[in-house]
């Protein structure tokens, strides 16, 4: 099965194997939002993937 590559590119494996990516809804519409709420969806948000989506989405 080959890998989705646009998808893999967004998200980052870390040393323990966790997937992190981006929370979406940062790109625009974002001034009237709070300071509270950027800084909140600045944080990263954990993927749990299968082991049949793990292979999908991540090379190996």
């Amino acid at each position: 099965m080959k890998t989705n590559k646009s998808f893999a590119k967004r998200l980052r494996v870390t040393k323990k194997g966790k997937v992190i990516a981006r929370a979406p809804g940062h790109n625009h519409f974002n001034a009237k939002r709070s300071g509270k709420e950027h800084q909140h969806k600045n944080r990263t948000t954990n993927m749990v993937f299968t082991n049949v989506n793990r292979s999908r989405f991540l090379a190996n």
